[in-house]
Formats: structure tokens, C-alpha cells, sequence
């Protein structure tokens, strides 16, 4: 078997699988619509009532999404139902989602900012004449939920949250009047209310489609067809003719060490579990692999030089666990693995100075054996 060729076919299959899990989110604008209920703050004398949102988001990360959201809803008051009070506004809320790959409903924390208007009547001295406040303050968001999987048609949110109104005043009709016949005014720092909701997200557009996995083609030698030692190197290119057959070698003919780096399959500071765009690449080395069975390979874990020496070697240890056992998982016999060995912070490959220069340390090799 040529090895010279067989590991550059390996370092472009694993090159193209890189390139297709770059971007491992949906990153697609989506509308979102909900209704629920609205539990309205007791301090108003109000009824609790439905309400129902709009809005527009998108993911900016794997785990995290950004809504612009109108809001509406029109209690009414416990003692006067001919008395109207209305309330609509906007936010913008940021969502932290807990994604498991292949769970079909993930967990999500709320925080949000808004505004918040409400128009309330209330009675001066008598039910024939009403008078009306409107009001506009600044409003605050968190709650909790879980979302269904996103897929290419749309995805389920049940969410429950509490909204802080920081409305200091209303005139929370029923409460009694002054000596002058006015309406007592409720003053507050703010009235609380819980939001609980179901609804729909509705992705716009197409879902980008994933590149192709291919391998490079194998090319036949140009100068000669000759290779008295079988090393996968023409006689006229050859420069050590007496190379044994099966090892690694370089264009002039010469064995060389070949370290292959699984460009993407790095790991978060301090963790050793796969993440799904690992998990992409390591898929795609599996069937490179089961391609070109006499292919032996020893799995190696590296981590940058933050910790000390003792525990990035552990750290380095479990990363290059995982990457085997997901291996030999998958079909790849456990003859055909060395190690998994764990060389800690020994062999970097750039500085350990920078944020990026650590993220390349933090790295697994498959290192060509025959």
C-alpha cells in the first residue's frame, strides 16, 4: 500500500470534514408567537388574563439566542369590568440554552430588558366620568423554559417568567378617594407579574447545506513505474532506496514521523468531553479509516500549560480516552490503536502565551504507527 498517499487522503478527508462543521449552529433568522397567561401583580386590582407575543431571533452561538418581542395583554378590574385597562411593550431578551446532543427537548434561562405601557381609566367622582392614565416605564425579565429540537421547519418553547413593570404608580381603581373626591393613587416601585407561555419558533429560509466528506484521489506516479522498495515512491524520486515497505515517507522517499492533528476535535478549557463539532470530525476519520484497514494509528491527548504538570498529563490521559473509546466504539478495532496515551502540556505546538496558541495545544493527534 502507498502510506505517503494513503495519509495525505486521510489529512483531506479530515480537512473537508473541518470545513463543513465550522459553522455547527442554525444561525437562520426565525419569528416566534406565543400565548399564555398572565398572573398580574394583586397590588393592581386587576383580573389576570391572557396575552400573546410576536417577535423576530435568531442564534448568535450554539448556545445562546437573542428575541426582539411585542407583547399585549387587557385585564380587567376585580370591582369594574366597564373600567379598561390595557397594557402592550417590546424587550429584548437573551436566552442561555443547555443543548445535549441528540435530546429532543434542552432546558434554557431568560433574561430580558423592555419597555412596557399601560392605559388605565379610572373614576374621579362618579362611573359617568371616567379619566384615563397612560404611562410608559422601563421593564425587566427572567424566567426559564425548554425548547424543542431546531429543526428545518419549526420548533415548541414552553416558558414561564416573571416580569418586573417598574410602573411607580397607578390609580389601581376600587381603592377609595381623597378629601377632594380623587382616586387614591397605588404608588410602587415597581409591580411584578408571572408569565407563563407556549409557543412556536418558524425558522425563514433554507437550511445551508453540509459540504460533502471527500478524499482526496489517489495519483499515479509520474515519473517512473518503478518501486523496487514499496514505499509508494517512484525509483527516480527515491532518495533511500532501501526503505522497508508500510512506513510513513516522505516525497523524496525517506521515512518521516507523521503526526496527523485532528483539526477541530479540541477541547473546551478544562473539560475533556467531545463537543458536536468534534464529534463531526471524528465521525468523518472513522470511515477514512475503515476505508484503508491496514492503517494503525496511536491516539494522543495534549492540553495547553495552564494547571499544573501532573493534571493537564490526567487532563491530557481522559481527552485521548475519549477519542479512542469513540473510536473502537464505532467500529475501529482496538488492534489497529496504540495508546490512548496522554503527553499532558510536553509537546505543544504553538505558544502557550496567547488565547488562541493555548486552543491549538488543547488538541488530539492520530500518529501513523506503520
Amino acid at each position: 500500500m502507498n502510506k505517503k498517499l494513503l495519509c495525505a487522503a486521510l489529512l483531506a478527508g479530515l480537512g473537508v470534514a473541518q470545513a463543513a462543521a465550522a459553522q455547527d449552529f442554525d444561525d437562520r433568522w426565525y419569528l416566534t408567537g406565543s400565548v399564555g397567561y398572565n398572573m398580574q401583580d394583586s397590588d393592581r386590582r386587576t383580573e389576570d388574563a391572557a396575552f400573546g407575543t410576536l417577535g423576530l431571533g435568531k442564534f448568535i452561538s450554539p448556545n445562546w439566542s437573542v428575541d426582539g418581542e411585542v407583547n399585549y395583554q387587557k385585564p380587567t378590574f376585580a370591582h369594574n369590568n366597564d373600567l379598561n385597562w390595557s397594557q402592550y411593550g417590546v424587550s429584548l431578551d437573551l436566552r442561555r440554552h443547555f443543548i445535549s446532543e441528540g435530546r429532543a427537548w434542552n432546558p434554557y434561562l431568560l433574561a430580558g430588558i423592555g419597555y412596557q405601557r399601560s392605559e388605565e381609566e379610572y373614576v374621579i367622582s362618579s362611573p359617568n366620568s371616567p379619566a384615563q392614565r397612560e404611562e410608559g416605564n422601563l421593564a425587566a425579565k427572567f424566567g426559564a423554559g425548554i425548547q424543542g429540537t431546531f429543526d428545518k421547519r419549526a420548533a415548541i418553547r414552553a416558558e414561564i417568567a416573571y416580569r418586573a413593570d417598574f410602573d411607580d404608580q397607578s390609580y389601581a381603581a376600587g381603592g377609595g378617594t381623597d378629601n377632594s373626591g380623587y382616586p387614591h393613587r397605588m404608588e410602587e416601585s415597581y409591580f411584578g407579574d408571572i408569565l407563563a407561555s407556549v409557543g412556536v419558533i418558524i425558522p425563514l429560509g433554507p437550511l445551508a447545506a453540509a459540504a460533502p466528506a471527500v478524499v482526496a484521489p489517489v495519483v499515479a506516479p509520474s515519473c517512473a513505474d518503478l518501486d523496487d522498495d514499496g514505499d509508494g515512491v517512484n525509483n527516480c524520486d527515491d532518495k533511500c532506496p532501501g526503505s522497508q515497505a508500510g512506513q510513513a515517507i516522505g516525497p523524496d522517499g525517506c521515512p518521516v514521523p507523521l503526526s496527523i492533528d485532528l483539526k477541530g476535535v479540541n477541547f473546551d478549557f478544562d473539560k475533556s468531553t467531545l463537543r458536536p463539532d468534534a464529534v463531526a470530525i471524528l465521525g468523518e476519520a472513522v470511515e477514512i479509516l475503515k476505508r484503508y484497514p491496514d492503517l494503525r494509528v496511536e491516539v494522543a491527548g495534549h492540553t495547553d500549560s495552564i494547571g499544573t504538570e501532573a493534571y493537564n498529563q490526567g487532563l491530557s490521559q481522559r481527552r485521548a480516552d475519549v477519542v479512542y473509546k469513540y473510536l473502537t466504539d464505532n467500529g475501529i478495532d482496538a488492534s489497529r490503536l496504540v495508546g490512548p496515551t496522554g503527553f499532558g502540556e510536553s509537546r505543544p505546538i504553538d505558544s502557550n502565551s496567547t488565547k488562541e496558541g493555548r486552543a491549538r495545544n488543547r488538541r488530539t493527534e492520530l500518529n501513523v504507527q506503520n
